[in-house]
């Protein structure tokens, strides 16, 4: 299941937002192709010939502050494969690696498991029926996202993947959370809790 998270942009007085929709992973081929991390359910409709995208890149990328227009779209090996106007070879697909891809978004479209930041902050943070935390803000990297919890006097990052965050219940201002051991408190040292560490070290002695 994928996990998305949209970021509103400066023009949301003029009904639209900007949704990230994929990351360039990997060149593809000698011909300008590139691997697709995807951020979207819609990936066939979001990436058809001559739509275009804003890209986020470092600002010493010779890309940077440019849009950029889908030629063509495949799934290639079962990887999505994506190609661009102007992305003819091999090096210039390089020169776009790492990128994240941005789309304007009306405000009435909404996609399966998709949730605006401004709808995650504030919501409460539930592990087996209990609060225990509330979320304050969202991080975005490459790799996923992050819910940043206040839980008591810290903030911990969690990932917000369905394998740790199953559930998102706007309407009852709620996260559920599966947390791995240690995410939201420190694992007892092992000395301190294994009989046979004790029992071991007075053998010792």
């Amino acid at each position: 299941m994928s996990r998305t998270t949209d970021v509103v942009s400066k023009d949301r007085s003029q009904g639209k937002n900007q949704l990230r929709v994929g990351r360039l992973v990997k060149a593809h081929g000698l011909k300008g192709g590139l691997k697709l991390e995807l951020y979207t359910d819609n990936p066939e409709g979001r990436f058809v010939p001559g739509a275009g995208f804003t890209l986020q890149v470092p600002e010493a990328s010779p890309w940077h502050g440019k849009d950029i227009t889908v030629r063509e779209y495949r799934v290639m090996n079962g990887n999505p494969v994506v190609f661009f106007e102007d992305v003819d070879d091999r090096d210039a697909a390089e020169s776009l690696v790492k990128a994240i891809l941005w789309i304007d978004q009306n405000v009435d479209e909404v996609e399966d498991d998709a949730w605006f930041d401004h709808q995650l902050v504030g919501l409460d943070v539930v592990r087996d029926d209990a609060i225990i935390g509330r979320v304050v803000r969202v991080e975005h990297f490459p790799a996923q996202d992050l819910l940043i919890v206040k839980a008591g006097e810290s903030e911990v990052m969690v990932p917000f993947v369905s394998a740790i965050v199953p559930t998102v219940d706007v309407a009852a201002g709620r996260v559920v959370v599966t947390p791995p051991a240690g995410l939201f408190e420190e694992l007892p040292d092992v000395a301190d809790t294994d009989p046979q560490a004790d029992s071991g070290a007075e053998a010792a002695e």
